[in-house]
């Protein structure tokens, strides 16, 4: 039946549907409905990339609290395996070390034999992946499930390997990203865009911070801090929009949940606010500080060193390759054996979760003080309410439990670094810093047990507001990152201790920076992954040297003029992936590029109508279909180093040629500008 249609009074004759020319309030919903064009218009001019960032954020969200999920299930069932099996020694321990031991092999076992790239915690080959170089199979979707998987049975092990997720989540946010990428240009038939997916992948390292810690600010600039060394600021919106859809959706399902009653801090603290410290106590902070960043650079050189010697002995490095869940299980053996709580690990907290770790630790109570005329019984099981008790023994002091924890976990994390399985460095770094800061604050409470006076006013010291200092202050200084401050304040919930806090982060990264490379960058170096070193503190000496007192000037070059037999033998004989072009053998103008695979291909299907014996040049070829490039880039001789290192680091470039007046007169890559760099950050002796 065909629709009716009338004029409407005073239009210009097109007709309308008698329907919408009787319906009620017309100019009312044509209105409405061009609103809604607008809104949807507007919406939706930046792309597809809402949808995207929304579907990106809310998918690492299900995935983490899935995770945590299954984990706390696994590890109350360990708990309340270890109580049921009795009083016997032996049964208690097998049932503490068996299990550990079982997990981190099938952990390590399973995911390195679906992806051998599923190891560690991943950021180092994203930051190798950002700065340019293409690293293959490394985000394909089968490592994302070796991924989940080995993580979920690293961190069943609870805090008796004491391993975190940051790490690994962030390398699972990204994969999701590019594969989610990769739907997206199949399904519109959108052509790769390069700059659009390390624009993705940078959004998507911040949901994987945020999705871990509920914490969105820190985990925009933590991933730009790590990830990056230089970063868009027009493209903060979408790493701060994905992370607020994950931060918030993986809070909200713990409401949804009835784990809590509103969206809240994960570590809640109770420091005071009206006078959280007194103005003498900021010398004690930036102390902290310091010492924070000598104990960082101690024990980022330990772990580098260890981590090659691990890659180089006759014996490890044969067991890493012929068996690793049998190494892993090794290094769960000690690591477990060391942490029962008969035994060492009565000494160290060892019955405690690493989120009860940093639930105690950022206790603002004085345990010194606490116990200065008692020594409280150890408790046959902790006590929810008062954590604390964990760390005192009759034999030890509070002091001598922390120092303890802090020189026993110290060799331990680094220990446990070198197992070949997805596991995430973070957040046992961020608790040492606590035992670290807590350790100095309980000692101030003690040399002060009044308070520090300043003025008429005595406000009693808080040994937490040490350990959260304490911290920011290692974790930054181990990652070389700033971000860890607001970090602290986004987990705790208060920021009355910001000016103490940041104050410490910056001495201890005065002091790691200029001493040792960062944790990622340092395993960077000892996997030999490809990198680009800073020029750290953009050295004055930098902009003196120029390109040309390191370029690479033995060039091979491929002139129009060129024969093709002359061709033949420069593509047989050399292994470079791309030719500079030039006009001719004589002026060696640079016109372009052309690749290798190209012009092998042009070289094996010649034309048929070319005569025999008739002499053919390069420049035949070309006319005949064998793409070349522009030369969009090129450096001049003059160049400074530093100008040179800042236009590789922007534009992930991975070699330029250099020109002098058109002329191409050599090339710079990656090894040439790590030479530079090198020699002038370690001069040579003078002879």
């Amino acid at each position: 039946m065909e629709e009716l249609v009338g004029l409407r009074e005073g239009s210009s004759g097109k007709p309308v549907t008698l329907q919408e020319l009787w319906g009620p309030c017309p100019r009312i919903r044509r209105g409405v409905r061009r609103g809604l064009e607008w809104l949807k218009e507007r919406l939706f001019r930046v792309g597809e990339d809402w949808h995207f960032l929304v579907a990106l954020g809310v998918l690492m969200a299900l995935i983490s609290y899935a995770m945590n999920f299954a984990i706390g299930r696994v590890v109350r069932a360990h708990k309340w395996l270890y109580r049921e099996v009795g009083d016997g020694h032996l049964l208690r321990y097998l049932s503490w070390t068996v299990y550990p031991v079982a997990l981190l092999s099938f952990s390590s076992g399973f995911s390195q034999s679906i992806s051998p790239f599923s190891g560690g915690s991943g950021l180092p080959e994203l930051k190798t992946m950002l700065s340019g170089v293409v690293l293959e199979d490394y985000l394909d979707i089968k490592n994302f499930g070796a991924k989940v998987v080995g993580l979920s049975c690293t961190l069943a092990t609870g805090s008796t390997i004491f391993l975190g997720k940051v790490g690994p989540f962030v390398h699972l946010s990204v994969m999701i990203s590019a594969y989610l990428g990769r739907v997206r240009a199949k399904t519109i038939g959108e052509t790769e865009n390069k700059a659009k997916e390390i624009e993705m992948l940078s959004a998507a390292a911040a949901v994987g911070v945020a999705t871990v810690f509920a914490a969105p600010f820190s985990g925009v600039l933590f991933s730009i801090e790590v990830m990056s060394s230089h970063f868009s600021v027009w493209n903060y919106w979408r790493g701060f929009f994905a992370a607020t859809c994950g931060a918030f959706m993986f809070r909200l399902l713990g409401v949804f949940n009835s784990e809590q009653e509103t969206i809240t801090s994960i570590y809640k603290t109770r420091f005071r606010v009206d006078v959280p410290f007194d103005l003498p106590e900021i010398f004690f902070f930036v102390a902290l500080g310091f010492i924070c960043g000598v104990l960082s650079c101690a024990y980022l050189f330990c772990q580098r060193t260890f981590l090659c010697f691990i890659k180089t002995n006759r014996y490890t490095s044969r067991l890493l390759a012929t068996s690793k869940p049998s190494y892993a299980a090794l290094v769960a053996l000690v690591l477990a054996s060391i942490t029962y709580p008969p035994g060492v690990g009565r000494f160290m907290a060892s019955r405690l979760s690493m989120a009860e770790h940093l639930h105690s630790l950022f206790d603002n109570n004085s345990w010194a003080l606490m116990t200065r005329n008692s020594s409280p019984p150890w408790p046959a099981e902790p006590d929810p309410q008062n954590l604390w008790l964990e760390w005192c023994h009759p034999r030890f002091t509070i002091f001598g439990t922390l120092a303890f924890f802090l020189v026993m976990k110290f060799w331990m994390l680094i220990l446990a670094t070198t197992i070949p399985m997805p596991a995430g460095y973070f957040m046992p770094i961020f608790i040492i810093g606590a035992a670290i800061g807590r350790l100095l604050g309980e000692a101030l409470s003690v040399a002060f047990p009044e308070g520090i006076v300043a003025g008429r006013e005595v406000n009693p010291i808080m040994p937490g507001g040490y350990a959260l200092a304490g911290a920011a202050a290692f974790s930054g200084a181990v990652t070389h990152t700033i971000s860890t401050a607001l970090l602290a304040f986004e987990l705790t919930g208060q920021i009355v201790h910001a000016l103490p806090v940041l104050m410490a982060v910056l001495a201890a990264n005065a002091i790691s920076q200029n001493c040792q490379p960062s944790f990622y960058d340092g395993t960077i170096m000892a996997k030999k992954l490809p990198y680009l070193p800073w020029i750290r503190g953009r050295q004055i000496g930098s902009y003196p040297v120029t390109v040309e007192h390191f370029m690479n000037c033995n060039l091979t070059t491929l002139a129009k003029d060129t024969p093709l037999e002359e061709v033949v033998k420069v593509v047989t004989s050399t292994e470079v992936s791309q030719y500079p072009l030039v006009e001719t053998r004589e002026s060696q103008t640079l016109v372009g590029i052309v690749e290798r695979t190209h012009l092998v291909q042009a070289l094996q299907t010649q034309p048929a109508s070319w005569a025999p014996g008739q002499e053919r040049f390069l420049q035949d070829i070309l006319a005949g279909g064998c793409p070349t490039q522009p030369v969009t880039l090129q450096l001049s001789p003059e160049t400074s180093l530093y100008q040179a290192h800042s236009l590789f680091e922007r534009l992930t470039l991975q070699s330029l040629f250099v020109t002098s007046r058109g002329k191409a007169v050599g090339s710079v890559s990656w090894a040439e500008l790590k030479k530079a760099i090198s020699t002038l950050i370690n001069p040579p002796a003078p002879k």
